[in-house]
């Protein structure tokens, strides 16, 4: 089971792994194709500011009104009004604005406005110098267009896009794989108290059968004891999945019925020490729930000592609450395990379901305020699971 968890766990890494990849890749696409397009800009601009050189110098003097002259004007004209997205600012060698185009604002004719655009223009990118002829020269400052600058934010908006489509996904796999889970852990419950009913309502009846005959009767109480237990035990799986039915409990009471009847079922090795205050704890809690788990607690901290050790449960209350910590001397869990123990199907060891301390969180958490996690562990040492309940 654990390696069935381990693999969940491998599949969820891949999977935001192969995001970040398509993210990066994405992202690289589009700096390629920024690039290329800020190149064919600079390019655009270039001719574009020929253009404005050549219109406005006396080079072209020579051709009069022939007819050359007025289809190359027309052409050089047409160049000029064609560029109708990339801002763009020409001044001469004394700062005076020759032509300005796509400046869209009300303020493009205030001359600080201009100039503060030409310093913001100037940090993207260099000017472009044309000489227009040997005693006069343009700098040309241009802006990105908006089609590029839009261009440019899309590998964010993409990256966004798959942040949320990861997390969709999670929550939407994780409340599906919880759903399932209820589905699978109630039926299942179910299904074994009406099972258990059968056969347990006919142990009853054999064992006050047998009373009536001459039998050992402190032999019979035993087998009644264990009838009765498997009674509890049945009545516990039909209450999973139903809602809570609580009632006012004496923590201690509870405790120690649960740990007298563990002492008697685990290796004589395990010593458990139970330090509890003398005044009633009183909770909100199903008894028979509780004792459950209590017993799943420490039969989960005997098995990480492997039958040998020491147990202490330590029950004390902080304002409103009453805290109980079960400590074990076992091999202790790793800090990158603690809430990974409660998932279902986690389990070290060889025969398990892993749906033992699952379990356990799900009904410690169907209460108001009640909450267990992993307090502290040292590999070696031990592991301290804490219980907090609201106190009455």
């Amino acid at each position: 089971m654990f390696k069935e968890y381990k693999s969940t766990k491998t599949f969820r890494y891949l999977f935001i792994f192969v995001a970040i990849i398509i993210a990066i890749v994405s992202v690289w696409i589009t700096n390629v194709l920024v690039n290329e397009l800020k190149e064919e800009e600079r390019k655009k601009i270039e001719l574009w500011a020929e253009s404005v050189a050549l219109i406005s110098s006396e080079a072209l003097s020579e051709y009069n009104n022939t007819t050359a002259f007025v289809k190359y004007d027309r052409f050089l004209t047409k160049i000029i009004t064609g560029n109708t997205t990339i801002p763009v600012i020409v001044i001469d060698d004394s700062n005076n604005v020759i032509e300005k185009n796509n400046i869209l604002s009300q303020r493009e004719d205030n001359l600080s406005f201009i100039k503060q655009k030409i310093k913001t223009f100037g940090k993207k990118h260099p000017p472009i110098i044309i000489n227009v002829d040997k005693d006069t020269v343009h700098y040309v400052y241009y802006d990105d267009s908006t089609v590029l600058k839009r261009l440019q934010l899309f590998p964010w908006v993409q990256i966004g896009v798959v942040c949320i489509f990861i997390m969709v996904s999670f929550l939407a796999l994780n409340s599906t794989q919880k759903a399932e889970q209820n589905k699978v852990w109630v039926g299942l419950s179910k299904e074994t108290a009406h099972q258990l009913g059968t056969p347990i309502s006919s142990l009853m009846a054999w064992v006050e059968y047998l009373k009536t005959k001459d039998m050992d009767i402190h032999l019979l109480n035993e087998i009644d004891k264990d009838v009765q237990r498997l009674k509890i035990i049945a009545e516990r799986f039909s209450k999973i999945g139903s809602s809570p039915e609580p009632e006012q409990m004496n923590l201690k009471t509870a405790v120690q019925s649960a740990i007298e009847y563990m002492e008697k079922r685990i290796s004589s090795k395990v010593s458990i020490v139970l330090n509890i205050q003398e005044e009633p704890l009183i909770v909100l809690m199903n008894q028979s729930l509780f004792g459950w788990i209590i017993e799943n607690l420490i039969k989960n901290a005997v098995d990480a000592m492997d039958g040998k050790g020491n147990i202490e449960i330590r029950v004390f209350r902080k304002a409103n609450k009453v805290l109980l910590d079960i400590s074990d001397t076992g091999k202790g869990i790793l800090k990158s395990q603690f809430n990974a123990v409660f998932q279902p199907g986690y389990t070290t060891k060889k025969r398990g379901w892993g749906l033992g301390l699952s379990l356990v969180k799900r009904i410690i958490e169907s209460y108001p305020k009640g909450k267990i996690y992993i307090c502290k562990s040292e590999l070696n040492k031990g592991t301290t699971f804490r219980i907090e309940l609201k106190l009455i």
